[in-house]
């Protein structure tokens, strides 16, 4: 394209579009696309790049979601458990602390658990929400996960369940 300026454009506007798709499945992954592409145009609206590097980052970033996708299938696990993977293992130290089979058999777990107890009202009631946080703490606990990545690993995952309960019962 002669127009630099319109490819970028567009090209942020696919992305954002891909970004927003994954939004609805999968909380985490789509933060972390976010991030990327917003501070790749932050440092292209301040001169620190140019439309060719933009571009060029832009074409990664889009190669990145690519390879997101296709995560799911070499780990072996549905978008829904991918979903929850992602959100067990967003502290990179997690990844460290356990074998990644080991992290497969929690999500599976947990998935499994939370489709058997997931209610059409949990996120209304406090009982409810209150349960499927002990549920989630107690799995956490059994499977001797770090104590210091617990909250945020619950808080995670309980935002990836809203997440997704709303996509299973708006289908």
């Amino acid at each position: 394209m002669k127009e630099k300026n319109l490819a970028v454009e567009l090209l942020k506007r696919l992305i954002a579009e891909q970004v927003h798709i994954y939004k609805r499945t999968n909380l985490v992954k789509a933060e972390k696309f976010s991030e990327i592409m917003q501070n790749a145009m932050n440092r292209y609206l301040n001169g620190m790049l140019t439309n060719e590097e933009v571009i060029q980052e832009m074409l990664n970033l889009a190669k990145q979601i690519k390879e997101a996708q296709k995560t799911g299938e070499k780990l072996g696990l549905t978008a829904d458990e991918l979903a929850f993977y992602d959100a067990l293992t967003k502290p990179q130290a997690i990844k460290d602390f356990y074998e990644n089979t080991e992290l497969i058999a929690i999500t599976k777990e947990l998935t499994d658990k939370l489709r058997k107890n997931c209610t059409i009202d949990w996120q209304k009631r406090n009982s409810a929400r209150a349960k499927m946080r002990m549920m989630i703490r107690k799995l956490l606990k059994d499977h001797r996960y770090p104590p210091e990545g617990m909250e945020d690993a619950i808080t995670t995952v309980m935002n990836q369940c809203e997440l997704w309960t709303d996509n299973v019962m708006s289908i």
